[in-house]
């Protein structure tokens, strides 16, 4: 995925109201921008955070918006990038899945985006063209809650950052609903996958934040043992901020 300009830098002030973040551009110019993620962002909205924005102007959309700037990617712990707009899991995945980059889906599908199923809809709908072989459904979560960032060290501390990635990063009962759903859609005979995007170059391994929603980690558990499958792949990001591309499969640990 390649933006139409590269983003543009700043630092960040403040995120308020969920949608809304204050910013000091690069230039100096301090600006009010779009935050396109409703969640808790645990430790991606640090105050003084190194920050990279999605600039509508160059695109055209600016006179459609009312705000001209939207916040994309921030910088963890001064050292590790992440994406927080939670459409670009979406879009990466589209885009894996059209190339044959997710070697466990890869095949002769029809890729269907947001399939309805009985209380609303998933993320992909994959159809083989082979009759044999069964539908998959793909629920898509994005996983930027890294544990414990730390800094860069010194160089007489070593580095204290073990790359765990947590999902969820607050109390979701979508999340968990949806869970409910592939399990029910595995026993109905499709095959079913939830599919973590990690859009962070810090975590190098996925569990469930089990501190955080245990529900959804025994869900998680349960649906594994019920023929749910689960795997989590790691976002690469472009040099001088142009873009990223879904990139290598990272293990997932349920019990840690």
């Amino acid at each position: 995925m390649r933006y139409d300009a590269p983003l543009v830098g700043g630092r960040l002030i403040k995120r308020y109201k969920r949608f809304l973040a204050d910013i000091v551009l690069d230039s100096g110019e301090e600006i009010t921008a779009h935050c396109p993620n409703t969640g808790s962002m645990k430790h991606c909205a640090e105050p003084g955070s190194r920050v990279w924005l999605w600039d509508s102007l160059p695109s055209g959309a600016a006179a459609k918006r009312k705000y001209r700037y939207s916040w994309e990617w921030v910088e963890i712990a001064g050292r590790y990038k992440a994406c927080i707009n939670t459409a670009r899991p979406n879009q990466l995945v589209a885009e894996a899945l059209a190339a044959g980059r997710i070697a466990e889906l890869a095949g002769d599908y029809q890729i269907l985006p947001e399939p309805k199923v009985e209380d609303g809809r998933l993320d992909f709908l994959l159809q083989p063209q082979q009759l044999q072989e069964p539908e998959v459904y793909v629920e898509v979560k994005s996983v930027t809650l890294l544990d414990n960032p730390q800094p860069l060290p010194r160089l007489d501390q070593p580095q204290a950052s073990d790359g765990w990635g947590s999902f969820p990063d607050a109390v979701t009962a979508r999340g968990l609903k949806h869970l409910r759903r592939l399990a029910e859609l595995r026993q109905q005979g499709y095959r079913t996958l939830l599919l973590f995007c990690v859009p962070h170059e810090g975590i190098t391994r996925v569990r469930p934040a089990r501190a955080i929603d245990p529900a959804y980690a025994a869900a998680l558990a349960e649906v594994m043992e019920q023929g749910v499958e689960v795997l989590a792949y790691q976002a690469q990001f472009y040099a001088n901020a142009s873009g990223l591309e879904l990139g290598q499969c990272l293990p997932v640990d349920i019990a840690g």
